[in-house]
C-alpha cells in the first residue's frame, strides 16, 4: 500500500514519466529477448525521435524513473536500462552514447556491462570498477 500512496503523491508529470518509463523498460527488456539487436535498435531510434514536450524533463528525473521502474520489471539488466534511458534522453533532444564493455572476472569468465554516457559522464550504469571494462567499438548508426 505504501508504494501506491507514494505513487499517488507524485506530481502528474512524474506519474506520467514513471508509467511511460515502466512500459518502455518492459518493452525494451522483452525486445532484447525476442528481437535481433539491430531490429530493436531501429525501433528504439524511431521511438526516440526528439519531442518538444520531452525536452522539459530533466535528465535526473529520467534516471530516477528508470531506477524506480527497474524494481518492477523482473530481469531488467544494464542493457535494458541503458537503452530505455537512451530513448528518453533522445526524446529530450540529447544524444547520449550507449557503451558496452567487457572484462574477465576472478575465474577468467567473460563479463559484459552496458552504460550510457552523455557529455563525457556516465549517466546510468556506473560501477565502481567500470574502468576495468574494455569498451567495445561503437557501431555506426547505418549498420543498425
Amino acid at each position: 500500500m505504501t508504494r501506491l500512496f507514494k505513487f499517488l503523491r507524485l506530481s502528474n508529470c512524474n506519474r506520467y514519466l514513471l508509467i511511460k518509463t515502466l512500459i518502455l523498460l518492459g518493452l525494451v527488456n522483452g525486445g532484447l529477448w525476442l528481437l535481433p539487436f539491430s531490429t530493436l535498435r531501429r525501433i528504439l531510434d524511431r521511438i526516440g525521435q526528439p519531442n518538444p514536450k520531452a525536452s522539459l524533463t530533466p535528465v535526473h528525473k529520467i534516471i530516477w524513473a528508470v531506477d524506480v521502474s527497474t524494481n518492477f520489471i523482473p530481469g531488467a539488466k544494464c542493457l535494458a536500462r541503458a537503452l530505455t534511458c537512451q530513448v528518453l534522453m533522445n526524446q529530450r533532444g540529447d544524444a547520449p552514447e550507449l557503451r558496452i564493455g567487457v572484462t574477465k572476472d576472478e575465474e577468467g569468465k567473460l563479463k559484459a556491462h552496458a552504460w550510457l554516457e552523455h557529455q563525457g559522464k556516465v549517466v546510468i550504469g556506473y560501477l565502481s570498477n567500470l574502468s576495468s571494462y574494455t569498451p567495445l567499438p561503437t557501431l555506426p548508426r547505418s549498420l543498425l
